[in-house]
């Protein structure tokens, strides 16, 4: 891994990246969150390079989850430039989630 040499991204910089954004905001301690974890690895398999798929863990990042009111776990948001595009809360199946991502595109 490039960590030294690689400048970390801010959640800023990536939302308004121009591509679409799949946000999972998770805590560690949340059941139906560690649900989403294979469910996500499946769907980033299965769209392309201009969707970015990054986890948030609510615990570790409260100023993020705060802006975006996020009340329960998991709770997904889609972003395109910047702008929330789609949310939904709750556990979410890959066909689910790989509409919104199209809806969005």
């Amino acid at each position: 891994m490039e960590a030294t040499t690689q400048k970390r991204e801010t959640f800023s910089e990536i939302i308004n990246s121009g591509k679409i954004v799949l946000v999972d905001f998770f805590a560690e301690w949340c059941g139906p969150c560690k649900m989403m974890q294979p469910i996500l690895k499946e769907l980033s398999a299965e769209v392309d390079e201009n969707v970015r798929i990054i986890k948030i863990d609510v615990d570790k990042n409260p100023m993020v989850s705060s802006s975006f009111q996020i009340r329960g776990v998991p709770t997904l948001i889609i972003f395109k430039d910047g702008q929330i595009k789609w949310r939904q809360s709750g556990v979410l199946t890959v066909p689910q989630l790989k509409q919104a991502i199209d809806a969005v595109h």
